[in-house]
């Protein structure tokens, strides 16, 4: 390359200036974003062909029908079609909000998904505000506070993690709901303030292990910061403690504790499966294994479909924000 070339390839980013990094860069993870959707797609699509049998068999439920209603059957579905021409019409109608019709219900899918989602969101809310509230107090606490109570604050943590998720919300169940009863025991109660209150056992439920995990993770981040050079030569300066810890220690550790959190957060997504499946909250979870029992392969598409997409966008999110909001990361030469 000549040094004119050079110079004027200079001139060009000179001129776009700082901002254009960050569009390349946001740009790359939007469409990294998409091809990612665009295969989960595919695999969510293919589950129902990689089952054993023929999907015909999942529409009768294995009942015996004459050869005029399976023809019937498989005109209405377009199951006579090459698989890429209804993945093809599949995808577009999911692209327009349409994923189709329940077997069961005999409803739009996106219409009894809709009536469902409330309560999961609720779930996956209250949980993730516990992880971060909790979990990072916990380890913040362990983390400048050294001693034997900082010290059974982590062994409770690490005990915690070990617990199922099933296994605590039984445990909450018998203790908070029956002994006690504090809280009830199943159903996800009216819209508004009745909600929330029925869906804390199972927000706890759901958090318990990813607030040990944040906690743990908080704590080793701060100990690293804390013993790290530029920390001592502060400390060793005569610089507050208070001033050294807000400045260093906690900006530092953040970033990366943030990052764990958020995907600690996405996770959840997955684990109110079993606790909506416990405490009978009607949300997705819920509906999705009763679909599955049922063979109701549209709303299972459309579910699982939904729960990837929510946990693909979520992650993308943190990358993006771990990577401009750290300028320690080079845009587009580290991935977070």
């Amino acid at each position: 390359m000549s040094e004119t070339t050079v110079v004027a390839a200079q001139q060009v980013a000179t001129r776009r200036g700082p901002g254009w990094g960050v569009f390349r860069f946001v740009a790359g993870r939007i469409l990294g974003l998409l091809a990612t959707l665009f295969v989960a797609s595919l695999v969510v699509f293919g589950a129902l062909y990689a089952a054993p049998g023929d999907p015909i068999t999942f529409l009768t439920h294995g009942r015996t029908m004459s050869a005029d209603a399976i023809a019937a059957l498989r005109l209405e579905y377009h199951l006579d079609d090459p698989v890429w021409l209804q993945y093809l019409r599949w995808l577009a109608g999911v692209l327009h909000g349409d994923f189709g019709r329940s077997i069961i219900y005999n409803q739009p899918v996106s219409t009894l998904i809709g009536a469902r989602a409330p309560a999961t969101a609720l779930l996956v809310v209250m949980a993730a505000v516990i992880v971060l509230v909790v979990g990072l107090l916990l380890g913040a606490f362990a983390g400048l506070k050294p001693g034997w109570l900082s010290r059974s604050t982590m062994v409770a943590a690490t005990a915690a993690m070990a617990v199922p998720t099933f296994v605590a919300a039984v445990v909450f169940i018998i203790v908070f709901a029956v002994d006690l009863g504090w809280f009830p025991v199943f159903g996800a109660g009216d819209p508004g303030g009745d909600a929330v209150y029925h869906s804390v056992l199972p927000a706890v439920s759901l958090a318990l292990a990813s607030v040990a995990f944040v906690a743990r993770m908080t704590q080793a981040a701060i100990r690293s910061e804390l013993s790290s050079d530029h920390v001592q030569t502060a400390i060793s300066r005569g610089l507050p403690r208070r001033f050294v810890v807000g400045r260093h220690v906690i900006r530092n550790a953040a970033m990366p504790v943030l990052t764990a959190a958020g995907l600690t957060i996405a996770g959840l997504i997955a684990g109110s499966v079993v606790v909506e499946q416990v405490f009978q909250l009607g949300g997705l979870g819920q509906f999705l294994v009763s679909s599955v029992q049922q063979k109701d392969f549209p709303v299972v598409q459309a579910i699982c479909l939904v729960y990837v997409a929510t946990f693909i966008v979520l992650n993308t999110l943190i990358d993006l924000a771990y990577t401009l909001l750290d300028p320690r990361v080079p845009l587009g030469k580290k991935d977070s």
